[in-house]
C-alpha cells in the first residue's frame, strides 16, 4: 500500500512551507506530506487521489483563505474521504467558525496559530488523530476498481471480461455506495456512462470496448508480425491445445481470440471428469494453465481482436481482423467453438447482462446471495452452473423441457444436484415470458405435460440451452452442414468423390476442411463428441496433420 497522505492547505506560502517542514520532520517515515496553496487546488488533488484510491489520513487546513474557506474545503473533501481526520488552523478571530464546524462537519480538532513549538502544540494532537485513523480505517484496495450498477449490461461485460482473464478488481455499486457514486460523477464531465473503471495509476476508462480494456490491462492486442506458420482462430480448449503443440514443435504460432480464452469451457465453475484432476478443476484455472503453457512455449495470444473474414491466395491463407488489418499464414486452424443459443422471449433483450445471463456469469453469482434464481437447460453446463450458483442463492431452480436429466447430463452431476438441498429440478417445463423494468421481476413457466402455466417471482435467470456454431467468418469458403458446423475429413467424401475444387491428389486429412491447409478442431466440426478432452485431442492432432500438409506444399 502507498503511504497514507497528510495534506496541508494554506494560501500564505511562508506558512504553508513552515507547516509542511514540521510535518516532514516528524511524519515523513510513515506518511506522504502533500501541500496545496488554495482550496481549489487542494480539491483537484483530492479528486485525483480518490481516482487512484490513495489513502488520506489527515487534512490540516487554514480556515481563512480567499475563494474557498477551510470549512468549505472540508465540506467538499469529506464527500470523497469521510473517514479522514480533519484539523482546522485558525487565528483568534476564526474561533467561532471553528467551533461551529465541529457540529457541521464533525471537525476533529482546531489549532490556533502559531503552533510553535510543534513538539508541544502540534505533534501530540496529530499523533492521537493519526493513531485513531490507523485503527479504524481499512487498508484501501490498490488494484482496478469497476464502478457501475448490477443492472448495467455494459458493466457486466467489463466485469466478466476481467473475471475470465482472472484479473482482480474491486466492485463499486453506485446504487449502494454514495462515495462511489460521487467518485463517478466527479470523474465525468457529463452524465456518466457505465461502467467507469479506475486504475492504480489514476487513469480512468468510461465504458471501454474489449480491445481498449485489454490493452490497458497489459494484454497483447497487436500481432508482432504479419506472417505466421500457423494461425489459430479461437482460444478454447481445441485452439489452446493446437497452440501448445504448434509452438512446441517450432511453428510460428498465433492464437486470435475475440473475447476471453477458454471458450465455453472457460466459464465452467467445475469440470470434474477431465483426466488428471481428481478433485476437478474450474474452467478458468484450466484456461489459465493452458494459456501460460502456450505462451511459455512461444505462441502469441492476441486478445480482443475479432476475425471477420478468411480468404485464400495460394499458397497462403489470410485472416481479416475487425480493425481492417490482415495476417497471413501457411496453415489455419478454425477453433471458434460455439455460441450460446439465445432465448427468444418477449421483453428479455433489455434484461440481458443485468439479471438475465447466458452461461454461469461467475462475476455476478455472488451478488445473488439469498436470492431465487433459475437455470434454464439440462446439459452438463447447466448442471455445473446450478451447482456453482447454489453456493450463493437461497434457491436454484433448474427448468428443463425434457422428461429426465439422465438423457443429457452426466451422472456425477445429477448425483450432486440430488444431494444439494437448495437445488430443485422441474422437468417437462419451459419458460414462456419474463417481466421487469431495470431488472428481472417475474417469469412465466409452463408444464408441457399438464399445460399448467405459472407466473413466479425471480431474481435472475442463467441460460444454458445449447449452442450454435461460430463459423460465420468462413462464409462459403469451406463446406458446412445446414446447422453451420464444418465438414472435415471423410465427411467431405461423397460417392467416392473429393470436395468440389479440391486440387490435391490425396483425400482431406481427418480434420482438414474442403480447402487444403484450413483445418477445424473442437466443437465447430460436424458430428464430433463435444467434450473438453475431445477438443484438446483434436487440437493436438490438427498440428500433426498440419506438418503433413506443409510437406505437400
Amino acid at each position: 500500500m502507498a503511504k497514507p497522505i497528510i495534506m496541508t492547505i494554506d494560501d500564505e506560502p511562508h506558512v504553508l512551507n513552515a507547516i509542511a517542514r514540521d510535518l516532514q520532520a516528524h511524519y515523513q517515515k510513515d506518511y506522504r506530506i502533500v501541500k496545496a496553496g488554495s482550496g481549489d487546488e487542494a480539491l483537484e488533488a483530492v479528486q485525483e487521489f480518490k481516482r487512484r484510491n490513495d489513502p488520506i489520513a489527515l487534512f490540516l487546513v487554514d480556515q481563512r483563505m480567499p475563494g474557498i474557506s477551510g470549512v468549505e474545503f472540508l465540506e467538499e473533501a469529506i464527500k470523497l474521504y469521510p473517514e479522514t481526520k480533519k484539523v482546522l488552523l485558525t487565528a483568534y478571530a476564526d474561533t467561532e467558525a471553528a467551533i461551529a464546524s465541529i457540529n457541521a462537519i464533525d471537525l476533529d480538532y482546531y489549532l490556533m496559530k502559531p503552533w510553535d513549538p510543534p513538539e508541544e502544540r502540534l505533534y501530540p494532537v496529530l499523533d492521537d488523530l493519526l493513531s485513531d485513523w490507523l485503527a479504524s480505517v481499512p487498508v484501501p484496495y490498490d488494484g482496478i476498481r469497476v464502478a457501475g450498477t448490477l443492472w448495467s449490461a455494459s458493466t457486466h461485460y467489463a466485469k466478466e471480461f476481467l473475471a475470465r482473464h482472472q484479473i482482480p478488481y474491486q466492485w463499486l455499486d453506485i446504487e449502494k455506495d454514495m462515495a462511489a457514486k460521487e467518485l463517478v460523477e466527479s470523474s465525468c464531465d457529463e452524465r456518466p456512462q457505465l461502467p467507469v473503471l479506475f486504475f492504480p495509476d489514476g487513469s480512468t476508462l468510461v465504458n471501454p470496448d474489449r480491445s481498449t480494456l485489454a490493452a490497458k490491462v497489459g494484454m497483447t492486442t497487436e500481432a508482432r508480425q504479419p506472417f505466421y506458420d500457423l494461425i489459430i482462430i479461437g482460444a478454447g480448449p481445441a485452439g489452446l491445445a493446437a497452440a501448445v503443440y504448434g509452438a512446441s514443435e517450432g511453428l510460428r504460432t498465433i492464437v486470435i481470440e475475440k473475447e476471453a480464452a477458454g471458450g465455453q469451457a472457460g466459464t465452467s465453475s467445475r469440470i470434474e471428469n477431465y483426466l488428471g484432476f481428481p478433485q476437478g478443476i474450474s474452467g478458468a484455472d484450466l484456461t489459465r494453465r493452458a494459456t501460460t503453457q502456450a505462451q511459455r512455449l512461444g505462441a502469441e495470444l492476441l486478445t480482443a481482436k475479432e476475425v471477420v473474414g478468411v480468404r485464400i491466395e495460394d499458397p497462403y491463407r489470410y485472416v481479416k481482423l475487425n480493425d481492417g488489418s490482415e495476417l497471413s499464414c501457411h496453415a489455419l486452424v478454425i477453433a471458434t467453438g460455439v455460441e450460446v443459443r439465445k432465448l427468444d422471449l418477449p421483453g428479455i433483450e433489455p434484461l440481458v447482462g443485468g439479471s438475465v445471463y447466458y452461461g454461469a456469469a461467475a462475476s455476478e453469482a455472488v451478488y445473488y446471495k439469498d436470492k431465487k434464481v433459475y437455470v434454464i437447460g439440462g446439459a452438463n453446463s447447466a448442471g455445473q452452473g446450478a451447482m456453482y450458483l447454489s453456493r450463493f442463492a437461497s434457491e436454484v431452480i433448474i427448468l428443463f423441457r425434457g422428461d429426465s436429466l439422465q438423457k443429457s447430463m452426466s451422472q456425477y452431476l445429477i448425483d450432486q444436484i440430488d444431494a444439494t438441498n437448495n437445488i430443485n429440478v422441474l422437468v417437462n417445463t419451459e419458460i414462456n415470458s419474463v417481466t421487469g423494468n431495470e431488472h428481472l421481476e417475474t417469469i412465466t413457466i409452463k408444464n408441457n405435460k399438464s399445460d399448467v402455466t405459472e407466473t413466479l417471482p425471480a431474481d435472475a435467470i442463467f441460460v444454458f440451452i445449447g449452442a450454435v456454431p461460430s463459423t460465420g467468418i468462413v462464409g462459403d469458403l469451406v463446406e458446412r452442414d445446414k446447422a453451420g458446423f464444418i465438414y472435415t475429413g471423410q465427411d467431405l467424401i461423397r460417392d467416392g468423390k473429393r470436395p468440389r475444387n479440391w486440387v490435391l491428389k490425396r483425400d482431406p486429412f481427418i480434420m482438414e476442411t474442403s480447402v487444403p491447409g484450413i483445418f477445424a478442431a473442437g466443437d465447430v466440426r460436424h458430428g464430433v463428441i463435444r467434450r473438453v478432452a475431445s477438443a484438446v485431442g483434436q487440437g493436438a492432432v490438427a498440428v500433426s496433420l498440419i506438418h503433413k500438409y506443409l510437406e505437400t506444399v
